[in-house]
C-alpha cells in the first residue's frame, strides 16, 4: 500500500510548477561565461552559433516557468550591457587588490567576481519574474564560491568582492556604485517573520562604501552613507551619515599569574 499512497500524492502535486533542471542551469551558466569571457580564437561564425545554443538553451530552461517567449529575447537584448558592466567589476577588483595582477587573472581566478557575473545574470532573470531559475543560478554559485545574493538585490556598477567567502546579501538590499565588500560580511535583515516578506528588510549601501571582513549590517531603514567605512566585524543596525567610519574597539589585557576566567580555561 505504501507505494499505492505515494502514487496518489504524486498525482495530486502535477499542477505544481516543473522544477528546473540543475545541470542544465549549471551547464548554460558556465557556457555563458565561456561564451563572454573566454572566445578568443573563435570566428564571427562560430560565436553566432554558440549564441545561438545559448539562446535555445535558456530557451528551455525558460520554458519551465513561463511561456512567454519575449523573456529569452529580453535576457539577450540586456547582455551587452550587462557584458559592460562586468568588465567595470572586473576593473574594480584588480585596481583594489594588490595581489591581482591583470584582468585575465580576476575573471578567470577570482570567486568574487564569478559570484558577481552569476547575480548579474539572475537579476535579470529575476526582473522577468523568472524567480525559480534565477535562485538556481544564485545557489550554483553560492556552493562554487561560498558567497551567497539573492538574485533580486540591486547592485550597482563597479562592484568589488574580496576574498569573498561567507559574504550574504539579502533579497532586498540596495547597494550603490564603487562599493567592496570584503569576506564574512553580511546584509541582512533584522526580522526575519513572513509577515514582512514583501516589505524593504536589508540595509541600502550608498556609492563608495568600503565594509571590510566579518562586519554584519542589519535592517530594511540602515543607510550607510556614501564614502563611509565599514570596520572588521562590526555589528550596525542603524544609519550612519556619509563618509562615516564605524569600527569595532578591541581591548587588550596583559595576562597575569592568575589563572584564566573558568569560559577560557578549557581544552580541545
Amino acid at each position: 500500500m505504501p507505494k499505492e499512497i505515494l502514487l496518489q500524492k504524486l498525482l495530486s502535486n502535477q499542477n505544481r510548477q516543473l522544477l528546473p533542471d540543475k545541470e542544465k542551469t549549471q551547464r548554460f551558466i558556465e557556457k555563458l561565461f565561456a561564451f563572454l569571457f573566454n572566445s578568443s580564437g573563435l570566428s564571427k561564425e562560430q560565436l553566432e552559433n554558440r549564441y545561438n545554443e545559448l539562446q535555445d538553451e535558456l530557451n528551455s530552461l525558460i520554458l519551465l516557468c513561463s511561456e512567454d517567449q519575449s523573456r529569452v529575447k529580453n535576457f539577450f537584448v540586456q547582455l551587452p550591457a550587462i557584458y559592460d558592466m562586468l568588465l567595470e567589476d572586473a576593473r574594480a577588483i584588480l585596481n583594489g587588490d594588490p595581489a591581482a595582477k591583470t584582468i585575465e587573472e580576476v575573471i578567470s581566478a577570482y570567486p568574487g567576481f564569478f559570484a558577481t557575473f552569476v547575480y548579474r545574470m539572475a537579476h535579470l532573470l529575476c526582473r522577468e519574474q523568472c524567480i525559480l531559475l534565477s535562485r538556481f543560478f544564485t545557489e550554483y554559485a553560492h556552493s562554487k564560491t561560498g558567497i551567497d545574493i539573492h538574485p533580486a538585490a540591486k547592485i550597482g556598477r563597479s562592484f568589488s568582492i574580496d576574498h569573498g567567502t561567507g559574504i550574504v546579501i539579502g533579497e532586498t538590499t540596495v547597494i550603490g556604485d564603487y562599493v567592496k565588500i570584503y569576506q564574512g560580511v553580511t546584509l541582512g535583515a533584522l526580522n526575519v517573520s513572513k509577515s514582512i516578506a514583501s516589505t524593504k528588510r536589508h540595509p541600502t549601501i550608498e556609492d563608495g562604501v568600503v565594509i571590510y571582513a566579518g562586519a554584519t549590517i542589519l535592517g530594511g531603514s540602515t543607510v550607510v552613507g556614501s564614502g563611509s567605512i565599514i570596520g572588521g566585524n562590526v555589528w550596525l543596525t542603524y544609519s550612519v551619515p556619509a563618509n562615516s567610519v564605524v569600527y569595532h574597539k578591541s581591548e587588550v589585557h596583559v595576562k597575569d599569574n592568575n589563572p584564566f576566567p573558568e569560559p577560557l580555561n578549557f581544552v580541545i
